[in-house]
Parts: structure tokens; sequence; C-alpha cells
């Protein structure tokens, strides 16, 4: 059985959906560094970094970063549809990944805590931090809109929803990415709006958003 140490309205949302794609057996230890509780305590035992998602493995292994463990659940799982099948689509994919992981979501922890990127102390310095962040964090998701061009009512692993769409879903909540989408790149507004509505995916999301309140927002 998995173990996927994660928090409603994180990132986790994207590890946790993928495993409902695999079929795999996982239970979910409510955890985040901003609960303060026996079960952060445990999540620090496996990742001192107390960073959600984290993924134990059947075999006791741990995983962290969204982007390598949806890797690894694609890879394990083939049949889940999380990666494409053609090694050309699979390498784009895996390519979009780690985009996001490098480009989107660094910009993410920069708007929830601008004070840790800055020598200066007073607001007008944090509230300049975050302003250019988010304009940095929406050209980001432009050039991937543009990379990743999908035909209406399609996603980008195809037919069905995989690894990549979970991933972008989860992470263009932030950072006020949904509302310069629809303006900037509405097919890609759109995109994101299917992948959330598609079947395989909404349950999850809505065990996750009714709560998002509670955790930082990056807005």
């Amino acid at each position: 059985m998995y173990t996927l140490f994660g928090f409603k309205g994180s990132g986790s949302a994207s590890v946790e959906c993928a495993l409902e794609l695999t079929g795999a057996a996982y239970r979910i230890v409510d955890a985040a560094s901003w609960e303060k509780n026996d079960a952060l305590a445990e999540l620090e035992r496996v990742n001192p970094l107390k960073q959600i998602p984290t993924l134990q493995l059947p075999g006791g292994e741990i995983l962290t970063e969204s982007a390598a463990i949806l890797m690894h659940l694609g890879i394990a799982f083939p049949g889940s549809g999380l990666l494409p099948d053609a090694q050309i689509e699979r390498d784009l994919v895996l390519r979009g990944l780690v985009y996001i992981a490098a480009n989107c979501y660094p910009c993410i922890t920069i708007l929830d805590y601008p004070e840790r990127f800055t020598t200066a102390t007073d607001d007008a310095s944090f509230t300049a931090v975050r302003d250019g962040t988010k304009a940095r964090l929406h050209h980001h998701w432009d050039i991937f809109a543009d990379l990743f061009p999908v035909e209406s009512g399609r996603f980008i692993g195809g037919d069905h929803p995989g690894a990549l769409d979970l991933y972008a879903a989860v992470v263009s909540r932030w950072g006020g990415t949904r509302k310069h989408a629809k303006a900037a790149r509405p097919a890609f507004a759109a995109l994101l709006e299917r992948i959330e509505s598609h079947p395989a995916v909404a349950l999850v999301w809505g065990r996750h958003w009714e709560m998002q309140a509670q955790m930082p927002t990056g807005a």
C-alpha cells in the first residue's frame, strides 16, 4: 500500500488523483507544515523538509516532489494513462512536468513567503516582490500554454487526463493564473476547466478545494 502525506487544497491533490487512476491501494496522512499535529511529526521523520506531497512506496522507499511522484506512478502503472505510450509523446509530457516544477511552482512559494526572498522588511517591498513574481508566473504559464496546445474537447494526455493535466490543473489554481489565462490564453483556461470537470478528477478535486482557505494560497 502507498502512503500519501498531503493536505486538502495542496499540491498533493495531483498525486491523490493519480493514485486513483492507477487503482493502487493507498492511505492518506493529513499532514502539512502549517498544521502542528502528530501527523506533521510523522511526515518529518520521512521527509525532513516537511514538504507535501511525500509518497511512501509499498516497499518503504520515500519519494518527494510532485513531478517525480507523478513520473513514478506513470511508469509503475503503464495502463493508467498517466504517461503516453509513444516515446516522443511521453518525453514531451516529462518535459512539461519538469517545466512546471522548475518555473511555475517556485513562484507560488515566493508569493506565499516573499520575506524569504528579500532582505527588506517592509510591506511595500513584499508587495513589490509579489507583483513581480506574479507577472513572471503568468508569463511562464503563457509559454506553457503555447508549448502544449490541445484540441477542443481533448487533454494533454489525449482522450483522458494524464499526469501533466493533473499537475497543470493544480498549480494553475494559485497566483491568479486562472483569471489571467481566461484573458490571455482562453483555450488553455478551457482545458483546465475540462480537466477539473472530468469524472476521473472531479471527485478528488471536490475533496480538496472545499477547504482551500485553510492553506497558503499564493494569491
